[in-house]
């Protein structure tokens, strides 16, 4: 008999409407599954199961009625511990931060209200490395965060905990923040669906000391649900000056036309951007089968490389890491001296700066986003690799050896599209000789959710993902 974590959320709604099993029997299992894996993989921060089991109840007669309060009505759902849940502390994962401030927690961040809204069933926060700094989830505060196909391994970040829980079963949606690959990377090292939409689609408050590098986005078990969630977090909040305008077709919607989507679909496969970054062998082969599919599928597919010859790293290491010393900039010494030492750090490297440093990184994003603007007239989609390689050992920042400083050196793929703001999914698409998984990444023009996210249901129709089999020994 399945079992109702193994369920996806648009597989849950289906069994409330025929009166299968309840909002109630879903938070149940879900949480018994948070509490099994809870010491061997560190995913949360706080489970709430006394508020999750009365909102349960509380949606279990609405559907009782035939009145369920919207898209996920009932559906379990976790949320990093970046953004504000109403009545639970966000810490960040720093000791810095006051669990008990004057007024309390009294709002929602707006993905969180829209789900609220909703009927969502909010379980409890998961990890984040300390402010989300860096692409592995271990902090001060709340530990180290490990993979689910190895607990030596790290599950990667900064949305590591969100990304453990789905693919364990510990509920079917997550909410993530992605601001130079935190929920593609984990997604990809943890074996589930992630995706960071266009920057401004996903309404952000408070706003990101990471500006508009930073978006929101799903973490789902497949491409499905994360467009049934962007159908509810897509939502207008006034909070957000920098959001998008109202979407104006339902995500759902856009995937309906299945593998058929993909025909005539101009897609550019870059393995290696030019050969600047070295990818192993069994990463290129599993992304090149998920890129033959697409081919099988009708896309219109050529080997041909982005405007990325030159890595934009050290523009984006001016934007990020003087927004983190923005978030820290605040506290006295005594509170520094509770940051992560690496964190203080990239802190160090941010203070020193300048503003003409910081609008000439400005430079480099626009010249960037530009020229993928034009190699878009040219593609439909993008399609690389998610990550050079598979998950390395956890509670480190770089893989021992690589001779990389930052994790930014491990990332090459991801946060050059957070420069652009543009959408891009990562798909499990294999595994490689220890059972890790694979991910392909997917990244389409700003503005293009819809065709990303229909391009992954494709693959996940056309049975790519089914070669990364659920964990198991947790």
């Amino acid at each position: 008999m399945t079992s109702l974590c193994e369920l996806t959320a648009t597989q849950l709604l289906a069994g409330y409407a025929a009166g299968d099993f309840s909002p109630v029997d879903a938070a149940r299992a879900v949480l018994d599954r948070i509490e099994e894996i809870g010491p061997a993989v560190n995913a949360f921060v706080r489970v709430d199961a006394e508020g999750a089991l009365a909102r349960a109840a509380e949606s279990e007669e609405r559907w009782r009625r035939g009145e369920p309060a919207g898209l996920v009505d009932g559906v379990p759902v976790s949320v990093k511990d970046i953004l504000l849940l109403r009545g639970a502390p966000t810490l960040k994962g720093s000791a810095t931060v006051d669990e008990h401030p004057p007024g309390g927690w009294p709002e929602d961040a707006p993905s969180v209200a829209r789900l609220r809204e909703q009927g969502a069933v909010f379980t409890g926060k998961t990890t984040t490395p300390e402010f989300g700094w860096k692409g592995v989830t271990d902090s001060p505060r709340h530990g180290v965060t490990v993979n689910p196909y190895d607990p030596r391994r790290t599950a990667g970040g900064s949305s590591g905990g969100g990304a453990a829980a789905v693919a364990l079963g510990a509920g079917p949606l997550t909410l993530g923040t992605d601001g130079g690959g935190s929920v593609r990377i984990p997604g990809s090292f943890c074996g589930i669906f992630a995706f960071k939409p266009t920057y401004g689609r996903v309404p952000l408050y408070p706003a990101s000391a990471f500006g508009t590098l930073a978006h929101v986005g799903p973490m789902t078990r497949d491409a499905r649900d994360a467009a049934l969630l962007m159908d509810v977090i897509s939502g207008p909040d006034p909070r957000d000056w920098s959001q998008l305008g109202p979407v104006t077709r339902s995500f759902r919607d856009a995937l309906a036309a299945g593998a058929e989507g993909v025909t005539g679909l101009r897609v550019a496969y870059s393995p290696s951007f030019g050969g600047r970054v070295a990818v192993q062998p069994r990463v290129v082969a599993a992304v090149r089968h998920a890129v033959d599919r697409l081919a099988e599928l009708g896309a219109r597919v050529s080997e041909d490389d982005p405007p990325l010859a030159e890595d934009p790293v050290e523009a984006f290491h001016t934007l990020w890491f003087s927004g983190v010393a923005r978030v820290v900039e605040p506290l006295d010494a005594a509170r520094r001296e509770l940051l992560e030492p690496a964190l203080r750090e990239v802190c160090a490297q941010g203070e020193g700066y300048s503003a003409l440093d910081y609008l000439a990184a400005v430079d480099v994003r626009m010249a960037l986003g530009r020229a993928m603007g034009d190699f878009h007239e040219t593609y439909d989609l993008l399609v690389t690799p998610t990550m050079p390689d598979t998950a390395f050992e956890a509670g480190v920042e770089v893989p021992k050896g690589s001779g990389h400083e930052r994790w930014t050196g491990w990332t090459p793929f991801s946060y050059p599209f957070n420069l652009t703001q543009q959408p891009a999914a990562t798909v499990p698409c294999g595994t490689d000789g220890d059972g890790l998984p694979i991910g392909v990444q997917l990244v389409g023009p700003r503005h293009a959710d819809a065709r990303v996210l229909a391009a992954a249901h494709a693959l996940y129709e056309a049975g790519v993902p089914a070669a990364v089999p659920p964990p198991t020994g947790i």
